[in-house]
């Protein structure tokens, strides 16, 4: 090649190169503009040049410094890097030959990186452009009104947009999205299965030669799980945890059992009979332990409040018997004008219920009096029948439940606090005994003619839960276990049906048996004898 030729290449070259490194400054230059101008009007930065060109990396060398005025940098010819290479086949050695990239500089603060994914390009485009024309403080009126309209026309409100967000968006709610996981939420709630109450009766127990007699007390559970049962003239104890069964008395011929009632806690129980004599017997020693006389026609209904016995005759006297002293009676209350056959102390012995076969519920206060004409607190004669079914609530005391006879056929419920009726029900059948349940809100009655069944009801709503049918005549009366769960019926066809529909919690249960056990250890002493 000859030497003009070789001229001509090397100024060639020279004007590639040249050509080259002016196409890179006017594009370092456009860009640095751009973002100056952006950054300025996010008031983030003025000087972001020497941050930006420190931080570009050109293949030829270092550009310089460019600035935003268009001034060029020196014209020194561009070096590629110091590279030294061995023949083919040889190993690179970049650890001594080889230069290492500078690290940029730190300027002393972090950089603003925006979420794409929070950020709309379209209008905060829109309000960088058109910041100038838009402007709050020159022209606030204009600027609201032409703002306001884009708002509408964009569905976006301007004065709160922010152009950069560092943050992610926040998804707006979904309606549908919140019921479906509103919905999701209620289902993963575990929902408490319906209680299974049984149809037929547990245990069936024969009632030879029982009083078929509504106004009688022929039956009453003890707390110590002894049942004791009127046959006539004899007492018979049923123990339900060992299914013994055993005759406790048998009265003369001419006389016979009217009500039985046992003592709170105690093996004693007391017993009415058609001489209008009362008894008190040891069952546990089968030992009569006295003998109570006052009334004239027979004690169809007892209620015991502590050491205080109250009997309910057929004359209509309600009698308050102290049975720790020898003048046993203490007080007297002469307001039914017919049989008393309904008879209860309250819970907490405040208030004592009656109802007689003149109609008439009568609630009386907790004082004794000698006074026979002692007034009652309330009276109720809203009914047209007879009343022996009466229940104290067991979870709120100022609640009493009544029942009436064939002629009304209604259960009712009375505040005892202002005497309201809270509740009145039509049964359709004479209501022969009623129990509340010391588990659940409900209460269970027993009746007559035509379905001689037991129904449950639901309070407050008063809504019949079941009906538990077996009786093949009426039901005489009802009662209850002492824990709760199983009520005994006692029919006119000899009968006696117990029912468990009133299932006690197994916790709850254990927590009962353990604070059993705890007690009988405080009341016996850590250590005992065995013999």
């Amino acid at each position: 090649m000859s030497n003009s030729e070789i001229d001509l290449s090397l100024k060639m070259s020279a004007m590639g190169r040249q050509r080259q490194r002016k196409f890179l400054e006017s594009s370092t230059t456009s860009v640095n503009q751009s973002l100056n101008a952006s950054f300025q009007l996010l008031n983030l930065t003025t000087n972001v040049n020497d941050s930006f060109l420190n931080a570009t990396n050109v293949p030829y060398g270092n550009v310089g410094n460019v600035s935003t005025n268009g001034s060029k940098t020196p014209g020194t010819t561009p070096t590629r890097l110091n590279t030294s290479r061995t023949t083919p086949g040889g190993k690179l050695n970049t650890s001594q030959n080889q230069k290492k990239t500078p690290k940029t500089p730190s300027q002393g603060g972090d950089r603003y990186i925006p979420c794409r994914n929070a950020l709309n390009m379209e209008i905060s485009h829109f309000l960088v452009t058109q910041s100038d024309n838009f402007s709050k403080e020159n022209k606030p009126e204009v600027y609201a009104a032409a703002g306001n309209k884009i708002s509408e026309a964009m569905n976006v409100d301007l004065n709160n947009f922010r152009i950069v967000n560092c943050q992610d968006r926040v998804e707006s709610s979904n309606g549908l999205k919140l019921l479906y996981s509103s919905g999701k939420q209620l289902a993963t709630v575990k929902k408490q299965a319906p209680r299974n109450i049984p149809a037929q009766p547990e245990r069936i127990l024969d009632a030879p030669d029982i009083l078929n007699d509504y106004y009688l007390q022929l039956v009453d559970w003890s707390e110590n799980n002894v049942l004791a049962v009127a046959l006539n003239r004899e007492l018979y104890l049923w123990n339900a945890a060992t299914g013994d069964i055993e005759n406790l008395l048998q009265t003369d011929e001419s006389d016979y059992i009217a009500s039985v009632a046992w003592v709170d806690n105690s093996d004693n129980i007391a017993v009415g009979l058609g001489s209008g004599t009362i008894q008190i017997w040891d069952a546990g020693k089968k030992k009569k332990m006295r003998t109570m006389k006052g009334h004239s026609t027979r004690v169809a209904s007892l209620s015991w409040n502590s050491h205080l016995l109250t009997s309910g005759s057929r004359g209509g006297e309600i009698f308050n018997h102290d049975v720790r002293i020898q003048d046993h009676h203490i007080g007297s209350m002469n307001f039914h004008t017919q049989e008393v056959c309904g008879l209860k102390w309250s819970p907490n012995g405040k208030y004592l219920a009656s109802g007689g076969n003149d109609n008439t519920i009568c609630v009386w206060g907790h004082n004794i009096s000698n006074d026979s004409k002692v007034k009652p607190i309330y009276t109720f004669k809203d009914n047209t029948s007879a009343v022996k079914a009466i229940a104290w609530s067991p979870w709120k005391t100022n609640l009493l439940a009544t029942g009436a006879g064939a002629a009304d056929r209604r259960i009712r419920i009375w505040n005892v606090n202002d005497g309201s009726n809270v509740h009145s029900i039509d049964t359709d059948s004479q209501v022969c005994g009623i129990v509340w349940s010391k588990e659940y809100k409900e209460l269970i009655s027993a009746h007559s003619y035509p379905n001689n069944e037991l129904n449950i009801w639901k309070y407050p709503e008063m809504t019949k839960v079941t009906d538990l049918t077996g009786h093949t005549q009426r039901v005489l009366d009802v009662v209850m276990s002492p824990d709760g769960s199983t009520v005994v019926s006692v029919g006119a066809d000899e009968t006696l049906r117990f029912w468990e529909c009133f299932q006690v919690d197994s916790e709850k249960k254990k927590e009962q048996e353990v604070k059993a056990y705890k007690e009988q250890i405080a009341n016996g002493g850590l250590r005992a004898t065995i013999r």
